[in-house]
């Protein structure tokens, strides 16, 4: 969802220079907050609110709650002149596609991989989308990824190649680190703005846990409350020190509290179609498409709350329905990847070992 510049609204502030990602965590500990109680932390099951993992869950929750609430304001306003469509992805594919166009934009990345239970959960969600808005663009499910470090963007890819020459001898290390600083995602939500739709998680602290296994834990079973202690933010943190110990400037276009995945984008005018073209944003004037979209959005995070939130498991000591979990590493480690990757595509580096 880059199309629009993102803001941290969780009310951190993050400190120049040094790693970005200790301001929350050092904010977090500090100078904890009130928990409020919202559908995302009502079920929190620590018992003290100044609990580090729970605090960072907060700010998690308070940066796509306010960004949300912010981004349906704006859409659904009466000075709303339309989607914002990517330049870029125009040319690459839809009504407007340009088979000769090539993406100049080169990146690098570590990606997070969804597995298969994410993936059929983004499906589901991507479907019921289509309902209203047919002519949305989808991210593939086979693109589907979630940036756990940027380290740079629109470069050349000679650029690139020089550093992925200094990243290399630490490639292997940096793939696999999420095999044994394993954070877990709950609480799957749509997150939206005018350009895009993402589903994004909330780091874990203590819910939804299922009953304990014998040793060696498995991607649930043996996993305890202190586990979570050890959050996606704290993986992030860690990501940065990593590549900026192999050599590499790290520079990422934004540090906000989120963890999530680009799951549709608008690529047309027109996604409602309406008996006329997808190039007509007229019909998107029409703030009874954009109430309809946006009611379409909030009815499945309700589902998401309903079936997919600890919370409302089923029965006792059930744990979180597959597909409302996920912890980073599972199936696949970290996805070191290069090129012109902005829509899920580019060249894999490596990748590291799932669990």
């Amino acid at each position: 969802m880059a199309a629009i510049a993102i803001e941290d609204l969780s009310g951190t502030s993050t400190h120049a220079g040094g790693n970005p990602y200790e301001a929350l965590i050092n904010a977090a500990g500090d100078d904890p907050v009130s928990v409020p109680l919202t559908p995302s932390t009502q079920s929190i099951a620590t018992p003290f609110n100044n609990d580090l993992q729970t605090q960072i869950q907060a700010r998690y929750d308070a940066h796509r709650l306010t960004r949300n609430a912010q981004q349906k304001a704006k859409i659904l306003s009466s000075d709303f002149f339309g989607w914002i469509l990517d330049p870029y992805l125009r040319k690459l594919d839809g009504p407007l596609k340009d088979p000769s166009y090539t993406d100049p934009r080169n990146c690098l990345v570590f990606w997070a991989r969804p597995p298969a239970k994410i993936r059929f959960l983004i499906n589901d969600i991507q479907q019921k989308l289509l309902t209203i808005a047919p002519h949305l663009w989808l991210m593939p499910l086979s693109n589907l990824h979630m940036t756990a470090m940027e380290i740079t963007h629109s470069l050349t890819a000679v650029e690139i190649d020089s550093l992925v020459s200094i990243l290399q001898p630490s490639a292997s290390v940096i793939t696999n680190y999420p095999s044994s600083h394993r954070a877990r995602l709950i609480k799957p939500t749509l997150s939206y703005d005018a350009a895009a739709v993402a589903l994004s998680f909330l780091p874990a602290c203590g819910e939804g846990l299922s009953p304990p296994l014998p040793e060696p834990p498995t991607s649930k079973g043996g996993r305890t409350a202190e586990d979570d202690r050890y959050t996606y933010h704290h993986l992030r943190r860690d990501l940065f020190d990593l590549c900026s110990r192999a050599g590499v400037t790290v520079a990422s276009r934004y540090v906000v509290p989120s963890a999530h995945l680009t799951i549709a984008r608008f690529n047309s005018p027109n996604v409602f179609d309406g008996g006329r073209g997808m190039e007509d944003g007229a019909v998107t004037l029409d703030v009874a498409k954009r109430e309809s979209w946006i009611q379409k959005i909030e009815e499945v995070n309700e589902w998401l709350r309903n079936e997919y939130w600890p919370e409302n498991a089923k029965e006792e000591g059930e744990g979180i329905r597959d597909g409302g979990e996920w912890i980073v590493g599972e199936e696949q480690g970290l996805d070191f990847h290069k090129g012109r990757l902005w829509y899920g595509g580019g060249e894999r580096v490596m990748i590291g070992d799932g669990f």
